[in-house]
């Protein structure tokens, strides 16, 4: 008897809730004078500038150029992340020559960077998009390495004995034991490039979400931004379920997959 079904509608449930319970807090707190409403505005308010804001040409038009940064900047991270990932992990002296250069550079914050960007690109989708490619580059490569090192090492061994060709392996052994960890790398780049792309827009001043959310906060439009904050909270439970159906479609063939579905 399958479970799956009714443990992803119990979920998506909890997760309604939820949201429902948070919605309901933010109307009644204010009320209480526990917070200055004109800090914290009830959701009644919130709900109103976000409808006013969705109306707008410039609201779909920011929108639009948050996505283009964040899909560009993520596509240019999984790839480089997972060709240089199989490249250094199946080559062990690449693996041991550059362990200590990844361990270095990986923890470097990419806001430390903005400065870099702002001089090299001023405010254009550049300046963003080297944030975003930096901070999800690396999600993605730590992930592929391990799962290059997670290779069965008595398949990689029979392998060589029937002479499979370097490309023959990494297609027959590397990539089908990766390609969970890809994926992993993947949700996860694609949670921190959303992060960072609205993060850039609002300190950089590259136009999206972000800069809007900026411009709100010092205008004084509190409700407005708060409705902006709204907008990105949704974009991101967006990115995530669309990652996620997407390493379902991938891995359709893995029992750990397979599990969520017929256990």
């Amino acid at each position: 008897m399958s479970r799956g079904r009714p443990l992803a509608h119990r979920a998506a449930w909890l997760g309604t809730a939820g949201v429902v319970t948070l919605l309901v807090v933010l109307q009644v707190v204010p009320s209480t004078g526990l917070v200055n409403p004109d800090f914290l505005p009830p959701t009644t308010e919130i709900l109103a500038a976000l409808v006013e804001r969705v109306q707008t040409p410039e609201f779909w038009t920011a929108l639009g150029d948050t996505l283009v940064t964040w899909i560009t900047g993520l596509a240019i991270s999984v790839v480089a992340g997972v060709v240089l990932g199989v490249v250094i992990g199946t080559v062990p002296f690449l693996r041991a020559a550059t362990a200590s250069t990844i361990e270095f550079l990986r923890p470097v914050p990419s806001v430390a960077l903005i400065p870099i960007a702002v001089l090299l690109w001023g405010t254009g989708m550049q300046a963003t998009l080297l944030l975003v490619v930096y901070a999800s580059f690396w999600q993605v490569l730590v992930q592929v390495l391990a799962g290059v090192q997670d290779v069965d090492p008595v398949a990689s061994d029979t392998a060589r004995s029937y002479r499979f060709s370097v490309l023959a392996r990494v297609r027959t052994l590397v990539w089908p034991t990766a390609l969970p960890y890809v994926m992993t790398g993947l949700r996860l780049g694609a949670a921190v490039a959303l992060i960072l792309t609205v993060t850039g827009e609002m300190l950089i001043g590259t136009p999206g979400i972000g800069k809007l959310l900026a411009v709100a906060r010092e205008s004084g439009a509190v409700p407005s931004m708060y409705a902006l904050v709204v907008v990105t909270g949704l974009l991101g439970v967006a990115v995530n379920l669309l990652a996620r159906a997407l390493e379902h479609r991938a891995l359709f063939w893995h029992p750990a997959v397979r599990g969520e579905v017929t256990a």
